[in-house]
């Protein structure tokens, strides 16, 4: 893969992307492969005793989706930190919105970087997982358009 220049401004705001609505086979996907068999996730009848309405996602299911959000971007090459904290439960049927904004440039030439803020927000607009990441400009596909070298 070869990379070109990327324009990035401090403030930019990236096109949004949304993941959704929300299946038990999503969940019950992410927790076969990450390992968390937590029956909290999976089990209306438990999640209902332990005074939820009914089970709800793994919280790491919504930060896999900020950083695919963030990778298709920016690709994988470019990673250099990735950070997020869980804000709210969410429940099968939720629809997911990612958005990333420029936080901060920082750098130049070969170690040039930019920070992202990230954010996952539910139907409401309510704030369900936020955090952070950092990409090496250098070594980032461009946005929008991937040349192949072979």
């Amino acid at each position: 893969m070869t990379t070109s220049d990327v324009d990035i401004e401090m403030g930019q705001a990236f096109a949004p992307r949304e993941f959704g609505p929300l299946t038990m086979t999503d969940i019950v996907r992410y927790q076969g492969a990450s390992g968390d068999l937590n029956p909290m996730h999976h089990d209306d009848e438990m999640a209902r005793a332990a005074g939820y309405p009914a089970s709800f996602s793994v919280g790491m299911l919504g930060a896999g989706y900020l950083a695919a959000y963030c990778t298709d971007l920016f690709g994988t090459r470019s990673v250099r930190r990735f950070r997020t904290r869980f804000r709210k439960v969410v429940y099968r049927g939720e629809v997911l919105t990612a958005h990333a904004v420029v936080r901060e440039i920082r750098g130049s030439g070969d170690d040039a970087r930019v920070e992202l803020g990230l954010e996952l927000l539910d139907s409401s607009g309510a704030v369900v997982v936020d955090g952070s990441a950092e990409f090496l400009l250098d070594s980032m596909k461009s946005i929008g358009s991937e040349e192949v070298s072979e």
